[in-house]
């Protein structure tokens, strides 16, 4: 029995959970998201929570089981709660702005990246170098986030580039001099 797909799913107050066409489709306050699903995993409403089964106990169907149900879980608290990740640009002359649709960022390079906003993606940005990425869906948050981290990595000398703000950067000691 797959550990994570037999916890059942809550469903807040103002969330619609509906299935059908082989489609799970979540609408809360926030948005509307939808997943196709593989028909050999069965959801059951029970008011409010809905517990995901599957029709037999081959190896694929336990992966989907807690495929499913952590998927449909991700998109109960998107549009309820929604997601966010934060960044941290570190170093001398970095930063970054929001100009309507696109984040203009300044790396050390020698001129400035731009990166466009998908829909569904809200960026601010504020003067200490912080940049909060939120959403609805958790695979674009996540997605989004490490493409604007891929930019400039952290370097292990002085910390510069950008990184999460929870993520610890393993540093090194540089050149001793010693003659």
């Amino acid at each position: 029995m797959s550990r994570i797909g037999k916890i059942p799913v809550k469903v807040p107050g103002g969330v619609k959970v509906s299935f059908r066409d082989e489609i799970m489709t979540v609408e809360g306050p926030r948005g509307k998201l939808s997943q196709k699903y593989h028909p050999v995993v069965t959801f059951e409403d029970k008011g409010e929570e809905i517990v995901v089964g599957r029709l037999n106990n081959e190896k694929q169907t336990v992966a989907y089981h807690g495929l499913y149900r952590n998927l449909l879980n991700n998109m109960v608290i998107g549009v309820s709660a929604g997601f966010s990740k934060t960044l941290v640009i570190t170093g001398v002359g970095y930063r970054a702005e929001v100009q309507g649709n696109v984040l203009s960022m300044s790396l050390g390079y020698s001129s400035d990246v731009y990166v466009g906003i998908p829909d569904g993606i809200s960026v601010t940005a504020d003067v200490q170098g912080k940049v909060v990425v939120n959403g609805i869906d958790k695979q674009q948050v996540g997605e989004f986030a490490a493409q604007i981290r891929k930019l400039r990595l952290p370097e292990p000398y002085k910390g510069k580039g950008v990184k999460y703000e929870n993520e610890q950067i393993r540093r090194k000691v540089g050149k001793s001099g010693v003659k």
